[in-house]
């Protein structure tokens, strides 16, 4: 079975968010049964020094003709196509500035999806597997076409569409009669992720739970009905984790490796970790959120929640950022409080080291499609405290592997870090969970066997 993988972003080469992750781990654990290569942008902020230009083409949208060439990397005999494009590639973000979303990522991203089909066809692939909006259309172009690939669409997060004005079918070379309601139509602009949806053979996402939660309108982002029609070809698979790179043992970003029979290790990782901190005392529980701050991550509630939580003996640091309204109120907090720090970046070494130090981990999300930071935290013996939605219910059985809340609410929330502060004080139980957390097989083998199950039976 030959399998082309297609994402906006791919880590280590790009990344925004747990995307790039799953389209590094997935295609590495899914490799171990099938053929299968990778491809995404060649964005303008990545080197091409070590890409090797394989061939160049030229597609045809809405009249104009756009010249791709396509550079290509092979890393773990997996082989990765990167595609340069006009537009495409003159950025030197993802999909947006400080200012907001490219104005012209609709034909961006068109100009992506074709490139996507070309290189499946190139590659004489059997199956095409499809990331969130950004790769959407290809699943419209080869029923277009009348290609004989089938297709699978995988919804990471549901909240982020890729919605344009209807102007953009012309330019998209998209034909009107895909423009209804049981295509790209909605509300009177185009939807790609709708595309996704309508075309492919299957969809999956990334959590059994998340699965079923997009039925509902709470969690169905005006697509709750669309969804509940295409139901039939839905299923939800629990992502993984790239269980080499998220390894305590061999980590090269830490200030000492550890794993669970040295697990004193950790202990002095939080002293290192502290010591380049504002924050100090390594004897009192630490907290963190590895976070994008926006509101999904429920980030307003842990601001509302903040001055009981450092009113306890703990320390708390956020990292991550976003949302310059949020961060402006976070670097204010942190001048008010010595027990809490806020770091307003996010750099991959520096996560490692928060994963280390920390003692748990929050995950207040209003809605989490599956969450990786959880399972990141298990995998360096941090603890979860997470919502019950979604991925982080499918992965955190409250005592058991981690903290849970049900409600959303600042009451929740609270009793449930005095939870956490209470099991820390039971040192024995509380390095039993750290340790089994450590030991537990948190990869994609089992999720890759799953997504494999799939398109043996589109494939049928």
């Amino acid at each position: 079975m030959n399998i082309l993988f297609a994402s906006s972003e791919i880590f280590p080469h790009a990344k925004s968010g747990g995307l790039a992750d799953v389209a590094d781990s997935l295609p590495t654990s899914l490799a171990e049964f099938e053929n299968i290569t990778k491809i995404m942008p060649l964005y303008g902020f990545m080197k091409k020094d070590d890409l090797n230009l394989e061939f160049s083409d030229e597609i045809i949208l809405g009249g104009i003709y756009y010249k791709l060439s396509f550079y290509k990397k092979v890393e773990d005999n997996i082989a990765t196509y990167f595609v340069n494009a006009p537009l495409l590639s003159d950025t030197q973000d993802l999909y947006g500035d400080r200012y907001g979303d490219y104005a012209n990522n609709d034909l961006r991203f068109g100009i992506f999806c074709k490139a996507i089909v070309l290189l499946a066809q190139k590659l004489n692939v059997d199956l095409l597997h499809l990331n969130d909006w950004h790769t959407a259309l290809s699943a419209l172009y080869i029923k277009e076409e009348k290609l004989k690939i089938k297709t699978v669409f995988t919804i990471h997060n549901l909240a982020y569409q890729g919605i344009f004005e209807q102007s953009s079918l012309e330019k998209l070379s998209i034909n009107q009669k895909y423009f209804n309601i049981d295509g790209l139509e909605f509300y009177g602009n185009i939807n790609f992720l709708k595309a996704g949806v309508a075309y492919s053979d299957a969809v999956t996402t990334v959590s059994p739970t998340y699965a079923k939660e997009i039925l509902t309108k709470e969690f169905g982002c005006g697509l709750d009905g669309f969804l509940k029609y295409h139901k039939n070809k839905l299923s939800g698979i629990l992502n993984g984790i790239n269980t080499t790179i998220f390894n305590p043992k061999n980590d090269e970003n830490l200030y000492f490796k550890y794993d669970f029979k040295r697990l004193e290790n950790k202990l002095e990782n939080k002293k290192a970790f502290l010591k380049k901190s504002t924050l100090k005392n390594s004897k009192i529980p630490l907290f963190v959120m590895i976070t994008r701050l926006v509101e999904q991550k429920g980030i307003d509630l842990v601001i509302k929640s903040l001055k009981k939580l450092l009113a306890k003996r703990v320390n708390f640091l956020i990292l991550g950022e976003g949302n310059l309204e949020i961060t402006k109120k976070l670097k204010k907090m942190a001048k008010e409080y010595r027990n809490f720090e806020f770091i307003d970046t996010y750099d991959e070494v520096l996560s490692h080291k928060t994963y280390a130090a920390a003692d748990f981990l929050l995950m207040p999300s209003k809605f989490e499609p599956c969450g990786l930071n959880q399972m990141i935290a298990m995998r360096y013996g941090t603890l979860p405290i997470v919502h019950k939605v979604g991925g982080l219910k499918d992965s955190v059985a409250d005592g058991v592997n981690g903290l849970v809340f049900k409600k959303e609410t600042k009451k929740d929330l609270l009793l449930a870090i005095d939870k956490a502060l209470k099991l820390k004080k039971n040192s024995k139980k509380f390095n039993k969970i750290r340790k089994l957390n450590m030991q537990k097989d948190l990869s994609f083998t089992k999720s890759a066997l799953k997504y494999i199950e799939i398109y043996k039976k589109i494939l049928l």
